[in-house]
């Protein structure tokens, strides 16, 4: 009976020694093996590699690593496989290696981030996991079993993090609210909520252009939002956009015709876009070799409008602008002592202007921004400046040792002026452009 009995025992164990090992059902998604590359095997290593992924998805873990081991590391789908091996077996770690090594050497197999992304959710890392995701879906946008976990991971992650950003506004700690709002849109780009809060925190810190963007993605996302769309065309008429703008103004007043501070500002931009309506000419301007006296005029009066608004004198006669496209401009800066009209009342707008005429409009202008309480400090001592190219006699030699003193235009290392040079458009905006700073 005693001999039965342990013939029994050594018998069985005999038998599980040489049983496979089998896990029950396994949780893990074992992605599809690409058609593409199982088209590239043999035969043979076809039939193989798609009997190991039948035993890894029947849980017969031993089996499917043989099959694997037996193809060797060749094969495309042998590290992934591998790694689905040892996610069943709970060795996550090394399933890790294994799936990062898989799209180290076949990057564009896509088991490797499928295995990643679901140890990664074991792990609760749910950053990482989105990122794995969204890399599958770069390649495969409509995947049916990733797809609805990425939404799902998406909608988790943006929540979480409206709800800390959320929390932070209301205590009043707007940084931190901007970072997490910031953050969130990089999981949810369309989230209104992450733009809108993020438009009023970077309003309230006056960077409108930061503010802009998101008032941008906010109204996009929610057309109908007056509360928003006001605030858009506010910050556009802030930021000078004014046609921008005034389209903004319109949608809001086709929904509140009665809103009499919406209609006032409406008319305000319709009055500055008389200014700001320019003709196609004048854009040309800055990538122009040489300018002219048309053009240095309609600089002057766009770059100093709010100046020009009152002139000192009754606009001159002048018989030769009537069909220049500056003439408007070309009366401001007239009637304002800037630019001259020849005595026989022309103003000759198509003749280029050398650097010595434009020193001698330039000091013009500085001293008409003078009479309005606006001072100039020259920064270098008129005494110390010597011009090797420009004469005491010469009629220009007062207006460019002026100006030079301001350092609005300059000398070569060589003293050297070149008074008769043209002046380039990028050059005479440069130095309104300076004239403008300076009176900020």
């Amino acid at each position: 009976m005693k001999k039965t009995a342990a013939v029994l025992v050594l018998t069985m164990v005999a038998f599980w020694s040489c049983a496979t090992y089998q896990t029950s059902s396994p949780a893990l998604y074992i992605g599809e093996l690409p058609a593409s590359s199982v088209a590239e095997l043999s035969l043979d290593e076809r039939i193989q590699v798609e009997e190991a992924w039948a035993q890894l998805r029947n849980g017969n873990i031993n089996k499917a690593q043989r099959i694997l081991k037996e193809l060797g590391a060749r094969i495309p789908f042998y590290y992934a496989g591998i790694g689905y091996s040892l996610y069943l077996q709970g060795e996550y770690q090394s399933a890790q290696e294994y799936f990062r090594a898989s799209l180290q050497y076949f990057p564009s197999i896509l088991l490797g981030h499928l295995g990643l992304a679901q140890l990664y959710q074991e792990a609760g890392q749910d950053e990482l996991a989105f990122d794995e995701f969204r890399e599958i879906l770069k390649t495969d946008p409509l995947h049916p079993w990733v797809k609805p976990r990425f939404e799902a991971l998406r909608a988790g992650l943006t929540q979480k993090l409206e709800q800390e950003a959320r929390t932070f506004f209301y205590k009043g700690n707007r940084e931190d609210a901007k970072k997490s709002y910031l953050k969130a849109l990089y999981y949810s780009p369309n989230s209104f909520e992450s733009h809108a809060t993020l438009a009023r925190i970077f309003r309230e810190e006056q960077s409108f252009q930061n503010a802009l963007v998101h008032l941008k993605a906010a109204c996009s996302q929610e057309p109908k939002n007056i509360e928003i769309k006001k605030m858009y065309a506010d910050t556009l008429f802030l930021t000078e956009k004014y046609k921008e703008s005034l389209v903004i103004y319109e949608e809001v007043q086709s929904a509140e015709p009665e809103n009499k501070e919406i209609k006032g500002r409406i008319e305000i931009i319709k009055n500055r876009l008389g200014i700001f309506e320019l003709p196609s000419q004048y854009d040309a301007i800055p990538t122009t070799d040489v300018v002219s006296k048309e053009d240095v005029a309609a600089l002057i009066g766009v770059e100093f409008k709010n100046n020009l608004a009152g002139t000192v004198q009754k606009p001159p006669i002048i018989i030769d602008i009537a069909t220049s496209w500056a003439s408007r401009y070309i009366l401001q800066v007239t009637a304002s002592g800037i630019m001259d009209v020849y005595p026989n009342h022309t103003f000759q707008p198509a003749r280029i202007i050398n650097r010595a005429e434009m020193a001698e409009i330039l000091i013009r202008l500085v001293d008409y921004l003078t009479l309005f309480g606006y001072s100039f400090i020259q920064h270098i001592p008129e005494e110390r400046i010597q011009i090797s190219d420009v004469s005491f006699d010469n009629y220009y030699y007062r207006p460019i040792l002026k100006i030079v003193s301001y350092d609005i235009m300059g000398l070569t290392s060589e003293r050297i002026f070149n008074p008769d040079r043209p002046v380039s458009g990028f050059e005479a905006l440069r130095y309104l452009d300076i004239i403008q700073a300076l009176i900020r």
